[in-house]
């Protein structure tokens, strides 16, 4: 049965997924087009983190941030991976899934995302439309770039 948790961040297998997730956008993006967030950076107190396991085994990990909380509620999804074990199994849907729900929970009103254009993004650029998001330009901090394409969804 599928669990799903708010990250322990010094569990050693979310650490290990989270560094497979950085190691791995390293290689299709230069170093300044890559947004992921770091270990420390997941820890600030705007970020939850949420994890899929299955039989103790990590399957899966998503986060949400609050961006605002002034009139119009923004959030931004980051640090969505799969195990390369887990893939294609609706693990990604799953953690979309739920963060959606957080954040409406948490009242937001627009849900953006920043993830690359490369064909190695394709499944994730068709989870997110399939899913109501929406090309839009850069949002918060982010600049136009191109190896970036921004999303949103508002409610």
């Amino acid at each position: 049965m599928r669990q799903l948790l708010l990250a322990n961040l010094n569990d050693k297998a979310v650490q290990q997924l989270l560094l497979e997730h950085l190691e791995h956008l390293r290689t299709l993006s230069p170093p300044e087009s890559v947004h992921a967030l770091d270990l420390n950076a997941l820890r600030a107190p705007e970020i939850e983190l949420w994890t899929v396991w299955q039989n103790n085994q990590i399957m899966g990990c998503g986060a949400l941030k609050i961006l605002s909380s002034e009139n119009t509620k923004s959030a931004e999804l980051k640090s969505m991976r799969t195990s390369g074990l887990f893939l294609r199994q609706g693990v990604a849907q799953l953690i979309l899934s739920h963060l959606i729900e957080q954040a409406k929970l948490k009242g937001v009103e627009t849900l953006y995302l920043e993830t690359g254009p490369a064909p190695a993004f394709s499944a994730a650029l068709n989870l997110y439309i399939k899913n109501g998001f929406e090309i839009c330009g850069p949002f918060a901090n982010y600049c136009l770039d191109p190896f970036s394409v921004f999303m949103k969804k508002i409610y």
